[in-house]
């Protein structure tokens, strides 16, 4: 029973290339550790006759996922960077398979109240877990100029971050920074993208108050981390990723654990220590991207990256 969730409001990305890398097999167990509607959550559990966990830190999103009474499947608010403590609680010490699909989903940027979105005015809040942190509105109200600046250059790749943060900090000398469009429009004021770019002006600054307001590079280092400790061997780790912030902590955590992490000459003493241990075998190479076909359907598909991993035999 699915309750009243919508279906159409979000669609998971990349199920078949998903479903590929981690191979789902009856009786085995798997973690999806960003839920949300439980888009491939679903696709896992029809694959195989297996179980799946469903973490979320989103209050909202496991009480979607409560509704629909899926089968084979354990709900935890959670975040995915707990996951080692979350299957612990319950009792269980390794699984077979960690899926992690990063960055907000639809269903959040489609509710104006959650204050993610440039494109609908809401309260600017931005945070996944409501009830825990600064919002993104206490970031730009409290923050100084410079440290607006480097967050919005940092975790928006914004050239203009300056102008933007200058922008930011005139406005509110007026009146405090509460909605979504009022920054937006803010942002627009001093960003002009040409029209080849396709993207909003406002989209940078609002990824960067997203990213920080939530943590999520940490969330992610964290959570990678957990994952390579509670896969089986020969469990699979895969991970999609929406920006090059993103990608490039799982590349590079990957390379890391697959014994490729450092590089040092020949004709010196070779280390004996972590850094040459192979905890994980990439199954990719370069990163996956979303087929012609799909990104025509699904705009979130567009920016895409997938990669995955294969837990050695050897214990962390």
């Amino acid at each position: 029973m699915i309750g009243a969730v919508n279906e159409g409001a979000h669609k998971s990305v990349m199920v078949p290339e998903v479903l590929s890398l981690l191979q789902p097999t009856d009786g085995e167990l798997y973690i999806d550790g960003t839920a949300g509607r439980a888009g491939h959550t679903k696709e896992i559990l029809k694959a195989a006759d297996c179980e799946v966990i469903c973490l979320d830190r989103d209050p909202q999103a496991i009480e979607e996922i409560a509704a629909m009474e899926l089968d084979r499947v354990k709900i935890l608010q959670t975040p995915f960077s707990r996951m080692d403590e979350a299957i612990e609680a319950l009792g269980i010490k390794k699984v077979h398979g960690v899926l992690l699909d990063l960055g907000v989903s639809s269903p959040q940027l489609d509710q104006a109240n959650r204050g993610f979105s440039f494109s609908k005015d809401g309260p600017l809040d931005m945070r996944m877990d409501p009830t825990s942190g600064k919002s993104a509105a206490d970031v730009v109200n409290e923050f100084g100029q410079d440290e607006l600046a480097n967050l919005i250059y940092d975790f928006g790749e914004e050239r203009r971050s300056r102008a933007v943060a200058r922008a930011i900090a005139k406005a509110r000398e007026l009146s405090p920074i509460t909605r979504t469009m009022e920054l937006a429009n803010i942002v627009r004021s001093v960003v002009r993208n040409a029209p080849s770019v396709g993207i909003d002006p406002a989209t940078r600054t609002f990824q960067a108050l997203r990213i920080f307001v939530n943590d999520e590079l940490g969330e992610l280092d964290r959570g990678l981390e957990a994952a390579l400790k509670v896969l089986a061997p020969g469990g699979r780790l895969v991970v999609i990723s929406f920006h090059s912030l993103e990608d490039r902590r799982v590349k590079h955590f990957i390379k890391a654990k697959s014994g490729r992490g450092i590089s040092v000459s020949r004709h010196l003493p070779q280390p004996d220590d972590l850094s040459r241990r192979t905890f994980l075998t990439p199954l990719t190479g370069r990163a996956i991207k979303a087929s012609t076909e799909e990104c025509k359907l699904n705009r979130r598909a567009r920016s895409a990256l997938l990669r995955g991993a294969s837990r050695t035999e050897l214990a962390s």
